[in-house]
């Protein structure tokens, strides 16, 4: 098995569980997001970047974001559907300092 290659994330979640309150806890399943699965939605539906910026943002291949993306989306569907709670956490990430990542894609992008 290849090592991950580590993703770039600018920020944390402030909330790192989510999860529904029509179910009694002791009742309640749940799924495991990673951050980067995190950031890639973030990135995707919040900030509407396509996956070649997201790519470049995480420093990761556009098909590493495909995968992430297609994960991501899969667990939030199981958690609306089935009523399940959301815990984020893991996964093989750096969190980049707001400043620095400003100053790493403002000049990509421009």
């Amino acid at each position: 098995m290849r090592l991950k290659k580590t993703r770039w994330i600018k920020c944390e979640p402030v909330e790192c569980c989510f999860r529904p309150q029509c179910k009694p806890l002791s009742k309640l399943k749940g799924v495991y997001m990673t951050l980067d699965e995190f950031e890639a939605v973030r990135l995707s539906h919040l900030e509407g970047l396509d996956q070649e910026k997201i790519a470049q943002k995480m420093k990761v291949h556009r098909s590493t974001i495909s995968r992430i993306l297609k994960s991501a989306h899969k667990k939030i569907a199981d958690a609306l559907v089935n009523i399940k709670a959301i815990k984020i956490e893991g996964g093989c990430c750096k969190i980049i300092e707001k400043n620095r990542w400003n100053e790493l894609y403002t000049k990509k992008e421009s």
